[in-house]
């Protein structure tokens, strides 16, 4: 496969288009943003362990069902993956309260959320990402009701998944992010799953293992990450 002309730069990972139109080349790169890019750092081998956490992840995923645009791994900090026609509506599950819930209701970090919250994001990094809801979506044609349908579906069964996967290495699934987009007329998973798009938290300690500790200064961050990995038995040599 022919790598070609950048496509896309944001802030952790550039995409490339290549001689198959069909699909794309994801490159992960050390950099790391917070605040809407307002706090910006390049951390050695961050890359690398996102792109191989990301590919142990998603295929964790495609083996209980869930359809995802990765392909396979083509080197240390690079990935193959479908084009898709992305819906730029973000959507967020919440396990335990932390981040911008506890922000914006006042609520106690670390409380149980039961039932999960589902919530809905604009992928707009000029307005912030605003959260929206259903009917907004479909008025502006962000996305269609069945699209909405399918994302809260696959977003909850995502969930059902990756708590049991991070609990069985001692670890809880706090929140998380996933985008999803659309090829040959399906509702795919799409952009990334890494310790950059959730909150993970040692189980007994409630050590923070996400990128929060970038956010708050906390330090280790890519030992943290490849302290997720280890757990879940990722191999980053």
């Amino acid at each position: 496969m022919e790598k070609r002309d950048a496509l896309y730069a944001g802030k952790a990972k550039s995409v490339y288009r290549t001689d198959d139109p069909g699909r794309l080349i994801l490159h992960f790169r050390d950099d790391t943003s917070a605040f809407d890019g307002k706090r910006k750092e390049a951390l050695a081998r961050k890359g690398m362990v996102n792109n191989k956490f990301n590919a142990f992840i998603m295929g964790k995923l495609e083996e209980a069902g869930i359809p995802t645009h990765f392909e396979k791994l083509l080197s240390d900090t690079e990935c193959v993956v479908k084009k898709l026609d992305m819906i730029p509506v973000e959507c967020v599950v919440r396990n335990l309260a932390a981040g911008g819930l506890v922000r914006r209701l006042g609520v106690e970090e670390g409380i149980v959320l039961d039932p999960p919250t589902y919530e809905l994001f604009l992928k707009n990094d000029d307005k912030g990402d605003p959260m929206i809801n259903e009917s907004l979506a479909e008025t502006f044609g962000w996305a269609t009701p069945a699209q909405l349908e399918r994302m809260k579906a696959l977003t909850f069964r995502v969930n059902d998944v990756l708590k049991n996967l991070f609990l069985e290495g001692g670890m809880l699934l706090v929140d998380y992010k996933l985008e999803f987009g659309m090829v040959d007329g399906e509702v795919v998973l799409g952009d990334e799953f890494s310790p950059d798009g959730c909150r993970l938290w040692d189980a007994r300690t409630r050590e923070k293992m996400d990128k929060d500790r970038f956010r708050q200064g906390l330090g280790g961050v890519i030992e943290a990450y490849e302290e997720v990995g280890r757990r879940l038995g990722i191999d980053f040599a």
